[in-house]
């Protein structure tokens, strides 16, 4: 390692050593903002099937009611296994990255500790 590297660049180096792609290169985010957007258009057209159906005693309109409303369920349940799935991998992402940087830390320390240890046995902190 050199001194004038950050730590973010070294991140970006340890992670293109082990393979794993650049999250801002995909499309999280993309599936992430579907996710949310089908869930609110699920709840907006839930209510608005609602309506429909309570407005009208035709009983054709009032099944079209019911079809939208199932797939504004469908539409719901849709997103919020999208919303979920990108959003628990985000979270998931930046909680291993500082795990990873916890335990490279702790190396550090018990490295120089281990460094500044004398061989003779006369060092008193190592009693």
């Amino acid at each position: 390692m050199t001194s004038t590297e950050t730590r973010a660049d070294r991140f970006v180096r340890e992670l293109t050593v082990l393979k794993i792609p650049d999250p801002a290169a995909g499309r999280a985010v993309l599936w992430l903002r579907a996710g949310a957007a089908l869930m609110t258009i699920g709840v907006v057209l839930g209510v608005c099937a609602y309506f429909i159906s309570h407005d009208t005693s035709d009983p054709l309109v009032q099944n079209d009611a019911l079809t939208l409303g199932l797939a504004a369920v469908a539409g719901s349940v849709v997103g919020s296994a999208l919303f979920l799935r990108y959003s628990l991998t985000g979270f998931l992402r930046y909680w291993m990255a500082r795990q990873s940087y916890d335990v490279e830390l702790l190396a550090d320390r018990l490295l120089e500790r281990e460094l500044r240890h004398d061989p003779t046995g006369t060092d008193a902190a190592s009693r």
